[in-house]
C-alpha cells in the first residue's frame, strides 16, 4: 500500500481523543498547581510535544519489522539491565519510598515504563508465532510466564506494586485475546483470591508474618483502604481529602480553579496520582462521567483496530496496550474513590509525568501503526 494511502488509514478519531485528554490534562494540572508552581504546566506541555513527536515517528515504519529476528530479545535484555540499574547507589533515585528511577544530572526516567512496551512487543511476537492451542497448557505458558515474571519481581522488589500489577494486566489481556483456556483463568482468579484473603486475614489478626511479607508502607496502604478514618492526618490523609474533593464537586462542580481542596493544598501532590480528584471537584459528577466516556470511546477504537487487523502480531500489540491503559485508568480512578488500595499509578494522558506520558503515547503510536496497515476487516482470532 502506498504511503499516501496509508495516511488515510490512520484512526484520526483516536488522535482527536488524545488531544482532548491532553487538554484535560493541561487544564487539570494548571488547577492542581494554580497556587504552587505553574512550571508544571510548561514541563507537561513539553512532554506532550515530545510524546506526540515520538508517536508520529512510530508511524513512519512498518511495525512488522519489530518481530523479525531476535531484536526484541536483545531489547528485553537491555530493559532488564535498566531495571537493575535503579538499585545502584548514586544512579538509582528513590521517590515516595520506591527505588524506581534512574537519575542522570537533572534528568530522571523510569525504566519500568519502557519495560511495559518491550514486554508487550516480545509477548506479541511469541504469541503470534504459534497456534493458540500450543500454549494453552502449562508447559506452553512457561516461557510467557517466565518472561513476564522476571521484570514483575524486579519491579515488585523496588518496591512498586502498582507498576508490577500493570504487567499482570498486560499479560492477562494478551492471553485472553489469544483464547486462554478458562480453566487457567479461573485458577488465576482463585489464586489471587486466596493470596488477597490470606493477606487480609493476617492484617485483621495482626499476625507478625504480615511484617515479613509486606513493607511498612504497603501495610499502611491496606489500612488506608480498609479504614482511611483510622489515621486521617497520616496514611489516610490523602485519600480522605481526595474523597472530600470529589464529593464537594457534587453534580456540576465548583468551576475552573475554584476547587477549595486543590487550591487550598489539602491534597498532597494533586497533579500526580490524584489528578482525578482535582478534575471531579471542579467539574462535578457530570464532568467526571464525561471523562470516563472519553476513555471508553478511546478504548473502543483500539479494540476495533485489534479486531480488524489481519496480522496476529499487530492484534496482540493492541491487546497489550489496551490492557495496560485500561488497568491504569481503573486503578487510578478506583483508588481515588477509595474502591481499591492506593498503588501510586498515574491517570493515563492526564496526570503529570514525563516517563509515563511518553511511554503511553509511543504505545498509542504502535496501535495507530497497526490500524493504518490493516489489509482487511476480518476478525483473526478464533476461539
Amino acid at each position: 500500500m502506498k504511503k499516501s494511502h496509508l495516511i488515510w488509514q490512520i484512526d484520526f478519531l483516536l488522535i482527536l481523543i488524545l488531544f482532548i485528554l491532553a487538554t484535560i490534562g493541561i487544564v487539570s494540572i494548571s488547577s492542581a498547581t494554580y497556587t504552587d508552581n505553574q512550571s508544571y504546566v510548561e514541563k507537561q506541555a513539553w512532554w506532550y510535544l515530545l510524546g506526540f513527536l515520538f508517536m508520529f515517528a512510530v508511524l513512519l515504519f512498518d511495525y512488522k519489522i519489530l518481530s523479525q529476528g531476535r531484536f526484541l530479545y536483545l531489547l528485553y535484555g537491555i530493559g532488564l539491565l535498566f531495571l537493575l540499574l535503579v538499585f545502584i547507589p548514586g544512579l538509582g533515585v528513590k521517590v515516595n519510598g520506591a527505588q524506581q528511577w534512574i537519575g542522570v544530572g537533572n534528568f530522571q526516567f523510569q525504566p519500568s515504563e519502557m519495560m511495559k512496551l518491550i514486554l508487550i512487543l516480545l509477548l506479541a511476537k511469541l504469541l503470534s508465532e504459534k497456534k493458540p492451542s500450543s500454549w494453552r497448557d502449562l508447559s506452553g505458558l512457561g516461557l510467557i510466564l517466565g518472561l513476564f515474571g522476571i521484570p514483575f519481581f524486579i519491579i515488585l522488589s523496588q518496591p512498586d506494586l502498582g507498576t508490577a500489577l500493570v504487567f499482570v494486566g498486560i499479560v492477562c489481556s494478551m492471553l485472553l485475546v489469544g483464547g486462554l483456556d478458562w480453566k487457567w483463568i479461573m485458577s488465576g482468579i482463585l489464586l489471587v483470591s486466596i493470596i488477597s484473603g490470606g493477606i487480609l486475614l493476617l492484617y485483621v489478626t495482626d499476625h507478625p508474618l504480615l511484617q515479613v511479607i509486606l513493607e511498612d508502607h504497603q501495610i499502611s496502604r491496606i489500612q488506608t483502604f480498609l479504614d482511611p478514618a483510622s489515621d486521617p492526618t497520616g496514611a489516610g490523609y490523602q485519600l480522605t481529602q481526595a474523597k472530600i474533593a470529589i464529593g464537594s464537586g457534587m453534580m456540576t462542580g465548583k468551576g475552573l480553579h475554584q476547587g477549595t481542596q486543590a487550591q487550598g493544598n489539602w491534597i498532597p501532590e494533586p497533579h500526580n496520582d490524584f489528578i482525578f480528584a482535582v478534575f471531579a471537584e471542579e467539574h462535578g459528577f457530570i464532568g467526571g462521567s464525561l471523562l470516563l466516556c472519553v476513555y471508553l470511546i478511546f478504548f473502543y477504537r483500539m479494540i476495533l483496530i485489534a479486531t480488524r487487523s489481519d496480522d496476529r502480531f499487530g492484534s496482540y500489540i493492541v491487546a497489550g496496550v489496551t490492557g495496560m491503559l485500561v488497568f491504569q485508568v481503573f486503578q487510578n480512578i478506583g483508588m481515588t474513590l477509595g474502591l481499591v488500595p492506593i498503588t501510586g499509578l498515574p491517570l493515563p494522558f492526564v496526570s503529570y509525568g514525563g516517563s509515563s506520558l511518553t511511554t503511553q503515547l509511543i504505545a498509542v503510536g504502535l496501535v495507530l501503526n497497526v490500524g493504518m496497515r490493516k489489509q482487511s476487516d476480518m476478525i483473526i482470532f478464533q476461539r
